[in-house]
């Protein structure tokens, strides 16, 4: 069992039980726009946090479970292997804010958040940004005892849901002008409207706004951490994040490969089953091939960061590894979809939905061609035996 601890599989076994109790519910939230019945994601958020399987990221003195990160892995892998992001109730809070964040923040941000009572959300991409999150026009300029903020994000994940945003600009004054700074915004604030809410492949319940910020005013209180000190915390949930898109990932490839497994050997063409024809034997081979790839590759990584792997190894490990399962997870969509055939074409099928939700996988926390750029970078400052 890859090694995993008495403790490591106990929890692996309720993250899996809990991702089967919600899959039953996977079509009708995609016929709704991600949407359930009212109260109903409200119970899963109560049953998430009564089996531990939220703020595993969180240390136990903030309020939260205090797993290691293979275990924050495990759970995050089985979740996973859900479509719709009915599992996102297996919230991960904030990680790198407990070190940072002043008693007042703990108070008012963190602590709701560890206990389920607030959401947050990352306002950081831009338009003509993207990927690049050092390259910002947004701004934050001195006012008085606090800042004003102005600038456009795009993408803002979970706005609708959020009750604070993470607002992320560049210094305007002051001795570190020109250098960037992380800002919490409560949701709603004067200044803070939505652009438009653009439609996306999924269908899940999460939008992802544009919000403007016009001159939206906060107080010093709700600066994180010092001023220029906003891109070490884009870096540490970078980080985080590509460790768990890859978790994702592994765990929807093993879903599709055991569907896709499944149904190869009940359908009958031509007198036997589907899984007797080498063209599909090879795509079922190369899909649970990559998967073992993936998965092996996602522990190794997970266990290293728990030994002290040095941050900037860490950062090059994570970016190998999303850029890995995300791409592997694509693969192993596209040819479950072919090997349901017209099955897999039809939104009620898991191939299908799928297909669509992992592509962004390739984009988001991070493109490909990011990851490639640091990977290569590490690989030339560090050598290869730091890498591999």
């Amino acid at each position: 069992m890859h090694g995993l601890s008495a403790a490591d599989l106990a929890l692996q076994a309720a993250a899996r039980g809990f991702a089967d109790e919600l899959m039953p519910l996977e079509v009708e939230a995609e016929l709704a726009g991600g949407e359930l019945p009212p109260g109903v994601r409200e119970s899963h958020a109560e049953r998430a946090s009564a089996l531990g399987l939220t703020a595993t990221n969180i240390p136990v003195e903030h309020g939260g479970r205090g797993c290691t990160t293979l275990q924050q892995v495990l759970v995050q892998e089985q979740g996973g292997r859900v479509t719709n992001a009915l599992a996102w109730v297996m919230t991960t809070p904030p990680g790198w804010l407990p070190a940072v964040a002043t008693p007042f923040q703990r108070d008012r941000w963190l602590g709701p958040t560890v206990r389920g009572d607030a959401v947050e959300c990352y306002a950081i991409t831009e338009e003509h940004a993207g990927s690049d999150v050092a390259d910002l026009a947004a701004t934050a300029r001195r006012d008085r005892d606090g800042y004003l903020l102005d600038g456009e994000k795009w993408h803002v994940t979970s706005f609708n849901e959020a009750t604070y945003a993470f607002f992320q600009a560049r210094l305007v004054d002051g001795d570190h002008a020109g250098e960037h700074a992380m800002f919490f915004v409560d949701l709603p604030t004067p200044g803070v409207r939505v652009v438009r809410t653009p439609a996306y492949m999924h269908s899940i319940v999460h939008h992802h706004p544009i919000i403007a910020f016009e001159g939206v005013r906060v107080p010093a209180t709700h600066l994180v951490g010092a001023e220029g000190d906003g891109m070490t915390f884009a870096h540490e949930w970078f980080r985080f994040e590509r460790l768990m898109v890859a978790a994702r990932c592994v765990g929807a490839a093993d879903r599709l490969v055991e569907e896709a497994n499944t149904f190869a050997l009940d359908r009958q063409v031509g007198g036997q089953p589907l899984a007797d024809y080498q063209m599909v034997q090879a795509m079922l081979a190369d899909s649970v091939t990559e998967l073992f790839a993936a998965r092996s590759m996602l522990y190794a990584t997970a266990r290293a960061i728990d030994e002290g792997l040095d941050r900037k190894a860490a950062h090059a490990a994570c970016s190998m590894v999303k850029l890995y399962a995300s791409e592997m997870a694509g693969r192993v969509a596209d040819r479950a979809v072919q090997v349901f055939g017209g099955r897999g074409y039809m939104r009620e099928n898991v191939a299908e939905r799928f297909f669509r939700e992992l592509r962004v996988e390739r984009i988001w926390e991070g493109a490909s061609e990011v990851q490639r750029v640091i990977i290569a970078q590490q690989l030339a400052k560090r050598g290869l035996a730091a890498l591999v």
